[in-house]
């Protein structure tokens, strides 16, 4: 029989990834701990828009593996928006290669389809998908985590190999450049302004040539704008300029977002990496550290096949 203490794991890092990788080692009888500086409110996932759809992650084969089987679990989330944040949304990917998209998806999600004139200026794919609502579906996560025995800890690690555990997860995103340290990992900043919903209810992506994105997302009670994607840069303070061009693109695809009302401005830091690092080393004492970091701007989407494998790998590395 194991012991106790055997059983333990530590997660290091509270945003999105953190915590779902914790729920799924809690819910399989581990005993659990999430060591994070900052409550799930203060998280660079916070920030997200977030639509299910691999967005600036490698590599892209693992990324959609990971993410058709998130897609799983979202699904059933969107039973009960109310409690968890996710609700089955209809938009279009502007630009986006349909047949590529049925190649990956298809067969797991048969009601992709060309957009039409009238739903798109453009050549687009037409998609109904998880949008997921983060100020509910994080505090959602947290108390799925600790119903299933799970301890949060406000706590700052400087060194993953010193932390008491069997068994060490490290969920810390950009903090892993550091802490690691890795330098591969890198900001890509992200800015999006919040405006009041002048009726708009479904979303969009459009791509232009240079591949910038821009993007809506009826959220509830709001709209979120975007977006920007800056390499290497870590302000988080918002710029007025970038704002007014963000409500500008949008409001050239749906006139009715010129006039409405701004309620907030948000930044966020997206942890980018050549690939997603996901993996397990040893340490001493026979313990082991499993990394899951560097999911770009895809984290919501590749949270729940992400964290799956990083418990799997938790309990291969104790056999």
């Amino acid at each position: 029989m194991k012991s106790a203490l055997r059983d333990e794991a530590v997660v290091v890092g509270g945003g999105v990834i953190g915590l779902t990788t914790a729920v799924v080692l809690a819910e399989r009888g581990r005993r659990v701990r999430v060591w994070t500086r900052d409550p799930v409110e203060r998280t660079t996932s916070a920030v997200a828009g977030a639509l299910w759809w691999p967005y600036a992650v490698e590599p892209v084969a693992s990324a959609r593996a990971w993410a058709l089987r998130s897609l799983d679990d979202h699904e059933e989330a969107a039973a009960s928006p109310e409690v968890t944040g996710v609700r089955l949304v209809e938009g279009v990917l502007g630009e986006a290669d349909l047949d590529g998209a049925l190649a990956w998806a298809g067969a797991r999600m048969p009601g992709l389809r060309a957009a039409t004139a009238g739903e798109y200026a453009g050549t687009g794919v037409w998609a109904r998908l998880p949008l997921i609502d983060m100020s509910t579906h994080l505090p959602w996560l947290r108390e799925r985590f600790l119903e299933a025995g799970g301890v949060i800890e406000t706590r700052t690690v400087s060194d993953l190999a010193g932390v008491d555990a069997p068994v060490v997860v490290n969920c810390t995103g950009l903090g892993a450049r550091e802490l690691v340290p890795d330098p591969s990992v890198r900001p890509v900043r992200g800015q999006l302004v919040v405006v009041e919903n002048p009726g708009i209810r479904t979303w969009a992506v459009s791509t232009d040539a240079s591949g910038a994105k821009t993007y809506y997302f009826p959220q509830p009670g709001r709209l979120v704008l975007g977006g920007t994607a800056d390499e290497d840069a870590w302000t988080l303070e918002p710029d007025p300029a970038v704002a007014e061009a963000i409500v500008r693109r949008c409001a050239a695809l749906r006139p009715e977002i010129a006039g409405a009302r701004v309620l907030e401005h948000r930044v966020g830091l997206r942890p980018a990496r050549p690939a997603v690092r996901l993996e397990r080393e040893p340490l001493s004492g026979g313990r082991v550290l499993v990394h899951n970091y560097g999911h770009g701007g895809a984290g919501v989407t590749v949270a729940w096949g992400c964290a799956r494998e990083a418990a799997d790998l938790a309990v291969a590395s104790r056999t």
